[in-house]
């Protein structure tokens, strides 16, 4: 199989440093290249180094532009600012796109659409395979079980995350919805504080808990009376993110255009 040459925007934070390792190590792939915002510090240091591989000979470059033009995927973890951009850099260089960043507002994610008329895209809130296991474990329980088991999820991440409710537990609640039948919008529940009265019925829930250096933990609870079920997953590594991103992006290759999720990638259709 031919090499594929994966790029990584924002390489120099936890996520790209640990983006470039894996690609590295991986069967197939070598790393075309990464960018930084041109005021990072790391802008001019080598990749290798940066990533702990060693000296690899390609530095750091501040022009998103130029890595799109020398790699066959490109994987972004940024922020949802950049990612727009990237899209469309993606779209016009004809590159297969990865995308995990998460908090979108809808104008946002319709910009990532629209690049995904030209080119394969893959967006998920979670690139790791035991998550997306339990979106489809979330959306079939949630099917079996009629309004009477209230839904509530849990999400705890580190300190420096600055979304909330995280993508993940948003995309669960997306699954437990599906599952139902109803419009995630109008079940939502996510904040309540003082007198809220009392919990209304088909309502699902959402808690969001920042703290220390949890790499992120999520909890989907199903409670009735006399009962409750509860779906966790905990990741202790963010490789794993990286591992289902990489996975993705040898997944896209050749792929028509269009916006695909890890159930595509992992073959989780019902």
């Amino acid at each position: 199989m031919e090499t594929i040459r994966i790029g990584v925007v924002g390489c120099a934070g936890r996520m790209g440093r640990m983006l470039l390792k894996t690609i590295a190590e991986a069967e197939g792939c070598e790393i075309a290249g990464g960018s930084e915002t041109p005021a990072s510090p790391a802008v001019g240091k080598d990749l290798g180094e940066l990533a702990g591989l060693g000296t690899l000979g390609q530095a750091v470059i501040a022009d998103p532009l130029e890595l799109f033009a020398g790699a066959h995927a490109v994987i972004d973890f940024t922020a949802p600012t950049a990612s727009v951009r990237h899209a469309e850099l993606a779209a016009q260089g004809q590159v297969a796109y990865i995308v995990g960043t998460t908090g979108f507002d809808p104008e946002q994610q319709a910009a990532i659409e629209r690049a995904a008329v030209h080119i394969p895209i893959v967006q998920a809130a979670n690139m790791s395979l035991g998550v997306n296991v339990l979106l489809a474990l979330v959306e079939n329980t949630a099917a079996m079980l009629d309004p009477d088991y209230d839904i509530e999820i849990v999400e705890m991440h580190h300190r420096w995350k600055v979304d909330a409710p995280s993508g993940t537990a948003l995309a669960l609640g997306r699954a437990a919805a599906a599952g139902r039948g109803v419009a995630l919008d109008a079940v939502a529940q996510r904040g309540r504080d003082g007198m809220t009265g009392a919990r209304r019925r088909g309502d699902i829930g959402f808690a969001a808990l920042r703290g220390g250096d949890v790499t992120g933990d999520h909890t989907v609870t199903f409670a009735a009376d006399g009962e409750r079920i509860e779906i966790t997953h905990k990741a202790s590594s963010r490789d794993i993110y990286a591992r289902g991103a990489v996975k993705a992006a040898l997944w896209a290759r050749g792929k028509p255009s269009g916006l695909y999720s890890m159930k595509d990638v992992l073959g989780l259709h019902n």
